[in-house]
C-alpha cells in the first residue's frame, strides 16, 4: 500500500517461510498447535502429545509454514511483479534468502536508472496475476482484503466482482496446507513460485506481458525457468486434475451479506451447508461453548462484533476455527463472521460479512436456532427469517457502544471502510 501510494522505485523483500516442525514423525506448523487445543477440549490427545506438538510446531525463524497469509501474499506479490523471482520460495534460513538480500542493491540501482515506478508495475492486469496465484495455490481469504486495499492505494478499480471472476476461471491446483498436505518449504524443490507462474502463463491464466521490478516482463523473467514436471511431484497438480476446478475463494451475497462475504471452500467440505445458528458475540465465546460441549454437529457458528469497526480492527478467527477442526467438528460445523480468518483456517468458513454487526448488518439480528444456508455453488448466504421478523428485530436492535471513546482506535472506527472495500481509512 505504501509503495503504491508513494510511487517511488521500490522492491518487496519477503522474510521467508519457517521450516517444518516435527513430533513423533508427524510434520507440524502453527495450525497444528491450535488444532491440538481443540483435541484437548475433546479429550482425544494425551498430555505428552499436546505438549510435544506445542513445543515443536515452530522450530525457528520464519513465517507460518503453509499457504497461510504471509506465504499467500509473498507468492502473489511475486506474481504481481513487485519482488525478485523466488523471493516467496526461499525459506527464512535458506542461503537463497541471503543472496536475494544482497541482490536487492543491484536491482534497486536498475529501477532507479530506468525510473520504473510501482505504478508501471501495479496495473489492473498485475492485480489479476496476483489473485490468480492466490486461487491456484489455495491462498488466504486475507488476500481479498489486502488486494482491495492495495488497489485503492494504487488507484486501480479492483472489486469483489473482479475477484470472483478470477476465481471462476482459475483452478485450485496447489496441494498445500491448510487444506492440502504439503508445506511451503517444499515448493522450492519443484522450481519455486517461478515454475508455478510459468505454468499459469502458458495456460492463459496469467498475463506474461506485465512489467516487473527486474525491468523485464514476467514472460522474459520466466524464459529460462524449467517447467513443472508432473511425473516427479504432486505438490502442484496439472490443470487436468485440480484440487478443485475453480477457485476456493468465493464471494457470497444474500440477505445475510448484502454487500458481500468471502467464503473459503476447497471442496473437501462440500459446497453447501445448511444448519442452525449458534451465536457468539465475541471470538472468546466460541472457545467457552466448545469447552462446554455446546457447539454441536449441524451448527452454523456465528461470530459477530469482530468487523473492522466492531473489533475494532477485524481480528482473525484462527483460534476458534482451528479448535473446531481439532475437536473433530470441521466437516460437521460451519462458521460465519464479520471478522476475518487466518490463512491457516480451513473448514466450511465464511468471513468478511458486510455490513458488519456494528453497523446494524443482518448478522447483528441473527438468533440462536435460526436456519442459515451457505451456498458456494450459487454464491448465496441466506438467513431463513421472514422480512417481517427481520424488520421487528431491526426495530428493537440497539447499536453496540464501543469501549474506545478517544484516541487512534476511535478515529479508526469513525474512518474505516467496510471489508468489501478493503478496510481502508482514506476513502
Amino acid at each position: 500500500m505504501a509503495m503504491a501510494r508513494l510511487d517511488r522505485p521500490a522492491i518487496l523483500v519477503y522474510g521467508g517461510t519457517v521450516k517444518t516442525g516435527q513430533w513423533k514423525g508427524k510434520d507440524l506448523d502453527i495450525v497444528s498447535a491450535f488444532e491440538a487445543l481443540g483435541k484437548k477440549f475433546a479429550n482425544n490427545i494425551s498430555d505428552e502429545d499436546y505438549k510435544g506438538i506445542i513445543q515443536n510446531a515452530i522450530p525457528g525463524q520464519g513465517a507460518c509454514g503453509g499457504m497461510y497469509t504471509a506465504n499467500t501474499m509473498a507468492s502473489s506479490i511475486e506474481a504481481m511483479g513487485m519482488s525478485l523471482p523466488n523471493s516467496a520460495s526461499y525459506p527464512a534460513t535458506h542461503e537463497g534468502k541471503k543472496a536475494e538480500c544482497v541482490a536487492i542493491g543491484a536491482a534497486m540501482k536498475n529501477l532507479l536508472e530506468k525510473q520504473i515506478l510501482p505504478s508501471d508495475i501495479m496495473t489492473k492486469k498485475a492485480f489479476e496475476n496476483a489473485m490468480a496465484m492466490v486461487m491456484a495455490l489455495g491462498g488466504s481469504t486475507n488476500a481479498v482484503l489486502h488486494y482491495l486495499a492495495i488497489a485503492s492505494s494504487a488507484g486501480i478499480d479492483f472489486t469483489l466482482d473482479d475477484i470472483q471472476a478470477i476465481s471462476d476461471r482459475t483452478p485450485y491446483i496447489g496441494d498445500l496446507r491448510p487444506s492440502g498436505k504439503y508445506f511451503m518449504e517444499a515448493v522450492l524443490g519443484i522450481g519455486g513460485i517461478p515454475a508455478v507462474m510459468k505454468y499459469l502463463v502458458q495456460n492463459g491464466l496469467m498475463h506474461g506481458d506485465c512489467m516487473t521490478i527486474t525491468g523485464k516482463t514476467i514472460a522474459e523473467n520466466l524464459a529460462d525457468v524449467p517447467e513443472l514436471d508432473f511425473t516427479k511431484q504432486d505438490i502442484i497438480r496439472p490443470l487436468s486434475n485440480p484440487m478443485k476446478p475453480s477457485g476456493h475463494l468465493q464471494i457470497l451475497y444474500g440477505n445475510l451479506a448484502e454487500k458481500g462475504a468471502v467464503a473459503k471452500i476447497t471442496g473437501k467440505e462440500g459446497e453447501r451447508f445448511e444448519g442452525i445458528a449458534k451465536v457468539c458475540e465475541r471470538e472468546e465465546e466460541v472457545m467457552e461453548f466448545l469447552n462446554k460441549g455446546e457447539i454441536k454437529a449441524g451448527h452454523v457458528v456465528v461470530i459477530r462484533n469482530e468487523g473492522p469497526k466492531g473489533g475494532p480492527g477485524m481480528p482473525e478467527m484462527l483460534k476458534p476455527s482451528s479448535a473446531i477442526m481439532g475437536a473433530g467438528l470441521g466437516d460437521k460445523v460451519a462458521m460465519i463472521t464479520d471478522g476475518r480468518f487466518s490463512g491457516g483456517t480451513h473448514g466450511f468458513v465464511v468471513g468478511h460479512v458486510t455490513p458488519e454487526a456494528f453497523d446494524g448488518g443482518t448478522i447483528a439480528l441473527v438468533k440462536d436456532g435460526d436456519k442459515i444456508t451457505i451456498d458456494a455453488v450459487d454464491n448465496k448466504l441466506i438467513l431463513h427469517v421472514s422480512e417481517e421478523e427481520l424488520a421487528a428485530r431491526r426495530a428493537a436492535w440497539q447499536p453496540k457502544e464501543s469501549e474506545f471513546k478517544r484516541g487512534v482506535l476511535r478515529k479508526y472506527i469513525k474512518n474505516v471502510s467496510s471489508a468489501s472495500e478493503g478496510c481502508v481509512t482514506d476513502l
